[in-house]
């Protein structure tokens, strides 16, 4: 994308042709004809008239919402010399014969055939007038143009799912059928569908995308992205010569200078705008340094503000890395970009004041919080100051208490050798005890008696004579001494 710069604070003038003036119709003149016309719808009804003289009567074509064409008019054919002399010859007869005259009923239950029947289904445009919501089901109010009126009436059905709110002033496009009430012999218009004027096909476009692009998740919270606190450099996707950039970058540089302002020119309306903005999304998510896309424009009608509402501009702002702001319209305007956008702004100027701080309220908060930041650490070195001085005044002098541990240590020390000493006492007298024990057990001690103990010659005590043979050597051990001996006779007894 290049990039150029553009005089952003550039004002046009543009001008608008002066209306033609529609010429005055002669309202005497129509009066005339209706009058000259007369008897002739009296004749219309009469049931002793051949079928060839019967008034025919034309059905109106449907005509969609987006379609309404002109006001019905009857149609004057001039008559012919001839089919007056039939009319004249009918009147004769009709006066010969007498006149059929009609009940109230009758002539009302004719017209309520003949209206229901023609016209079952049409398409009605007029102003809004006389409502009233009875017991807030069904609406009952008249249509009207700058010549006549129409009764209408909305049923409890309809008027539930009638979606928008009705108000006298308003311009429908109403849909429905005729209905005479017989006992008032009035005739309305049975709505069973209606829009405004000039923006139903809109709306409806609007909410049908809407609801399936929500259906998609496109307006989950979760997929929104926080903005930058601090972002260096800021996309603009709008007209480089409306009011909506004008009013960016004055709120943005003063609120932080030297914020850099990237700024892709498109249209915002017209045919075609809305690729435009889609393709001017992409292309700044190409940009390097961006870190934040405001996308928008101005205030304006529906129409004006359309291309904010097409797919193409909902998906591109879906798929941007950058986290986008919508501004679009005034605060009272919502579009698809408003929620499918990280952040929706009321207006442009909103938007820029969402994109950045105001820099110098920025600082007094640092210097604000720097003091606040000062003086709690003060406050807190004070405190531990304090402490410190109370602990000290508790604290006794070391020094005052070396003479009551060197005694204590002392009679600790004589307790330890008192506690010693006796143990070791108690230990001597058991270890003697048992040396007594053992000496009176020991061999050694018996042979002092004047025993003795013979080894035979494997080295082992002889306990039998017989196991000894003559001329074996023996060991005789005495208490004191040993002697070596032979046997010289074994004596077994």
């Amino acid at each position: 994308m290049k990039h150029q710069q553009l005089d952003i604070f550039a004002r046009g003038a543009s001008g608008q042709p002066k209306a033609k003036r529609q010429p005055k119709k002669n309202p005497s003149r129509r009066r005339r004809r209706e009058v000259k016309k007369a008897p002739m719808l009296v004749d219309a009804f009469d049931p002793q008239a051949s079928q060839a003289t019967k008034v025919s009567h034309e059905v109106v074509a449907d005509v969609g919402p987006a379609e309404v064409g002109p006001e019905l008019t009857s149609n004057e054919n001039p008559s012919t010399e001839m089919e007056d002399m039939v009319d004249v010859a009918k009147r004769e007869t009709a006066i010969a014969e007498g006149p059929h005259i009609f009940t109230v009923s009758e002539i009302t239950e004719k017209i309520k055939d003949l209206l229901e029947r023609t016209y079952t289904e049409v398409w009605v445009v007029g102003e809004v007038t006389d409502f009233r919501n009875r017991a807030g089901k069904h609406y009952y109010f008249a249509l009207k143009d700058a010549k006549s009126k129409i009764r209408a009436v909305i049923f409890g059905g309809g008027a539930r799912s009638l979606g928008f709110e009705l108000a006298d002033g308003m311009e429908l496009i109403c849909h429905g059928h005729i209905n005479v009430y017989e006992p008032t012999g009035g005739y309305s218009l049975i709505v069973d569908y209606c829009e405004p004027k000039g923006i139903g096909a809109l709306q409806l476009a609007f909410e049908q995308l809407k609801k399936r692009l929500e259906a998609e998740g496109l307006f989950a919270p979760e997929r929104k992205r926080p903005i930058p606190f601090l972002p260096h450099r800021i996309g603009v996707v709008t007209s480089p010569t409306g009011a909506a950039i004008r009013d960016i970058v004055h709120v943005i540089t003063r609120r932080f200078p030297h914020t850099g302002i990237l700024l892709h020119p498109v249209r915002v309306q017209g045919e075609g705008a809305a690729q435009e903005i889609a393709g001017a999304i992409r292309e700044m998510n190409e940009q390097e340094g961006l870190d934040v896309l405001i996308v928008g424009r101005g205030g304006g009608s529906i129409e004006d503000l359309w291309a904010f509402n097409e797919e193409a501009v909902a998906r591109a702002i879906a798929d941007s890395r950058i986290p986008v702001i919508s501004a679009v319209g005034h605060e009272i305007d919502y579009t698809i970009a408003d929620f499918v956008a990280d952040v929706r702004a009321p207006t442009p100027s909103a938007a820029a004041e969402i994109a950045v701080p105001v820099r110098g309220e920025l600082a007094e908060s640092i210097g604000q919080r720097r003091r606040q930041l000062s003086f709690a650490l003060m406050r807190l070195l004070e405190n531990r100051r304090h402490g410190l001085h109370s602990l000290s005044g508790r604290l006794a002098d070391p020094s005052r208490r070396f003479p009551d541990l060197v005694l204590r240590i002392d009679g600790l020390n004589q307790r330890l050798i008192y506690s010693v000493g006796t143990r070791m006492d108690g230990w001597a007298q058991r270890l003697a005890k048992l040396i007594s024990n053992l000496d009176h057990l020991s061999p050694t001690n018996i042979l002092a008696k004047g025993y003795a103990v013979v080894e035979g010659p494997e080295g082992k005590a002889v306990t039998q004579a017989r196991t000894l043979s003559v001329g074996d050597e023996l060991k005789v051990r005495f208490h004191r001494g040993r002697v070596r001996a032979k046997v010289s006779k074994v004596v077994d007894g």
